[in-house]
């Protein structure tokens, strides 16, 4: 089954994750909001508009239908579309975030490439991921067989997230991260560390 489909079967077993990792979910949100984004901004991998809804970010893309009509219902403007061929006009926004998303698509530093496209000159674009060399990503990868959305991800470090912004002619402007507990541990409220190190970790960089 392809990644785009395993999401349009299961949206709810994807959207109920929220509910059942409440205080995981939380934590990470704060890590979003600490990168301090304002302005008209876009959530490629938009899903069910978890995180737009309550980020206050106006617009979103997935290639889900199913994902895309909750989006709409909380209240985000989504359409329909992939990364590497986004459907927004060049330097149409204030910033580009992507939230656990490079670790499923097809390309993604194609991904990162259209989202510095899409961001205005001096405007930003966010990728958020679970590190790969992180305990929260060696516990995901060893639990493929277990999920199907893991079983369809690919991790990525910082370091590539970074070398991928880069290469998009970005510049690297600020970390946010969160979870630090360990993934077999009970949920802690956290707040963000200013630091590339952690469970979830958001890099920020601008568009000169």
């Amino acid at each position: 089954m392809s990644t785009a489909m395993v999401f349009e079967r299961l949206w709810s077993r994807y959207d109920r994750w929220y509910e059942r990792n409440r205080v995981i979910a939380e934590n990470e949100l704060r890590a979003v909001q600490g990168l301090g984004l304002r302005g008209r901004g876009v959530e490629v991998g938009v899903g069910t508009g978890w995180f737009a809804s309550r980020l206050g970010v106006e617009y979103g893309v997935d290639p889900s239908t199913a994902m895309l009509r909750v989006a709409r219902r909380r209240g985000v403007e989504a359409v329909q579309g992939v990364g590497e061929a986004l459907p927004l006009r060049s330097g149409s926004m204030d910033y580009v975030l992507l939230i656990v998303t490079l670790c499923f698509v097809d390309d993604p530093a194609a991904v990162v490439e259209e989202a510095a496209r899409v961001a205005r000159r001096g405007g930003s674009v966010a990728a958020c991921i679970v590190p790969r060399d992180s305990a929260w990503g060696r516990y995901y990868m060893e639990r493929r067989t277990e999920s199907p959305f893991y079983r369809v991800a690919r991790f990525y470090t910082v370091s590539e997230v970074e070398d991928m912004m880069r290469e998009a002619g970005l510049m690297i402007d600020a970390y946010s991260s969160v979870l630090r507990f360990p993934p077999w541990g009970k949920p802690v409220e956290e707040e963000p560390e200013p630091s590339p190190r952690g469970g979830f970790v958001c890099v920020k960089a601008v568009k000169p």
